[in-house]
Order: structure tokens, then C-alpha cells, then sequence
């Protein structure tokens, strides 16, 4: 019983470690995310359906900050369209972070920020959840925060 768990222990401490981080790769894949989600603002930007669909998975979804649930490609897609159409403004997304989990999934979060046409700015956070497949970074589900007021 002892046996085991040392075996146990020591193949955990074994395969935790061996994803090491080669720091020039990972900065590349950063870059590969945050230009992956510059695409995502530039195709909601100019309702362009055809970068949007090669940037998104099949199994997409989308949770927006008034709490509507989009599911799939298509239910997404259509959603962000009237989303743009029915709430004009230059959206902008700022990425801050992003965080690898392995080198084929990770997330980014970034500032979301809509200048409306009266000119103020609605400002939000955006969580993006990517994969990787086939060498080609795409984005699997999306989660819009409206920040709580502060006391």
C-alpha cells in the first residue's frame, strides 16, 4: 500500500513536470493569442462572417454580460451580429493576460471597452478560452463581466 502511493507520487511529480516552458515559444504563443483576438474584434468590428467563422470552434459559446447564453457556431455568430448591429459603438479589447495551461489550450483576459456614439464608454472585462488545432489558434467560449458597482 505504502508502494503504491510512493509509485503514485513520484509519476505525479514526473509528468507535472514535464511540460517545461520554453519562455521564446511561449512568448510567440502569446502573441499568436493576443493577434487571434485582435482578429475577433476586427471581424465584430466590420460583421465580417468569414474571419469570424475561421477564428471560432465549432463548439463555441458565449456567455454576455446580460447574462444571455450564445451555443455553437452559428447561435454565436448570429448573436454577436445583432449584439453589434443593435448596440453601435467602436469596440476595443485590451488583452492583459494571458495564461497557458499547455501548449494547445489557454485563456486571455482583456479589457473590453465600447465607446458609444455619445461618446462615453462602457467598460467591461472579457475572458476568451483558446485552443490550439492543427497549428491554428481559435476561440472556444467567451465570457463578457459587467464589474459590479463599488460600494
Amino acid at each position: 500500500m505504502k508502494i503504491d502511493f510512493v509509485i503514485a507520487s513520484l509519476l505525479f511529480l514526473i509528468t507535472s513536470g514535464s511540460y517545461g516552458q520554453d519562455k521564446s515559444a511561449n512568448k510567440q504563443i502569446e502573441k499568436d493569442i493576443i493577434a487571434l483576438i485582435d482578429n475577433y474584434s476586427l471581424a465584430r468590428e466590420n460583421r465580417d462572417t468569414v474571419l469570424l467563422k475561421s477564428i471560432l470552434t465549432a463548439d463555441v459559446d458565449q456567455l454576455v454580460s446580460t447574462g444571455e447564453w450564445r451555443y455553437g457556431i452559428k447561435g454565436s455568430m448570429s448573436g454577436m451580429l445583432r449584439s453589434s448591429a443593435t448596440s453601435p459603438g467602436t469596440r476595443k479589447l485590451i488583452v492583459e493576460k494571458v495564461r497557458l495551461f499547455n501548449p494547445q489550450t489557454g485563456i486571455a483576459d482583456a479589457r473590453y471597452e465600447i465607446q458609444n456614439p455619445d461618446g462615453t464608454i462602457r467598460k467591461m472585462w472579457s475572458t476568451f478560452v483558446v485552443v490550439n488545432n492543427k497549428k491554428t489558434w481559435k476561440i472556444t467560449a467567451i465570457r463578457n463581466m459587467l464589474p459590479a458597482a463599488q460600494p
